[in-house]
């Protein structure tokens, strides 16, 4: 049976966004922990990295194009300190469901986050998350678990996956 639900698709599409909504739908009945990213932009618009915000209010910077001594994805420094000390963490097992956004290159840099993303897989739990559409091994050995089902987001259906993705995780919870 598949408990992992992992939206896929190109940057820049929506995917956070479906997760923001997925998360509203879930307020007051059930408890969710994890994490979502954002953009950080400078005073032109242009945007110069990522940072983690939990679930329970906890922020950092997932990635900057500022961080030096740091390991690069692209033009970004990668903040493993905060990815291990902030986004860990904010996977709770205790909470009926994990949000991850996102499995990505710059977040599985941490042995840690890997090691908790599989966790959670693993878990009695229901994960619900974001991952890079092009993945490396580890992006790839998640995707194509036989628990996860992978959902492509499109322009076209970017409005209903939030909806779908509850009514899957409603009709999972009441079955438990």
């Amino acid at each position: 049976m598949k408990k992992n639900f992992l939206i896929t698709s190109a940057p820049g599409t929506g995917k956070t966004t479906a997760i923001k909504k997925f998360i509203e739908l879930t307020k007051g009945k059930f408890k969710v922990s994890g994490f979502v990213t954002e953009e950080i932009r400078d005073k032109t618009g242009k945007r110069t990295g990522f940072k983690i915000i939990t679930l329970n209010g906890k922020t950092g910077i997932l990635a900057d194009v500022n961080l030096k001594n740091s390991p690069k994805v692209g033009r970004y420094g990668v903040n493993l300190k905060d990815i291990d000390d902030i986004a860990v963490p904010s996977i709770d097992l205790n909470s009926d469901i994990i949000v991850i956004d996102e499995i990505g290159k710059m977040e599985c840099l941490s042995k840690y986050f890997v090691q908790k993303v599989f966790e959670a897989l693993d878990s009695e739990k229901i994960l619900v998350g974001t991952i890079k559409e092009k993945g490396d091994e580890i992006i790839n050995k998640i995707k194509y678990r036989g628990d996860v089902e992978l959902i492509k987001l499109t322009p076209e259906n970017r409005d209903d996956i939030p909806s779908l993705i509850f009514q899957k995780v409603l009709s999972l919870s009441q079955q438990r």
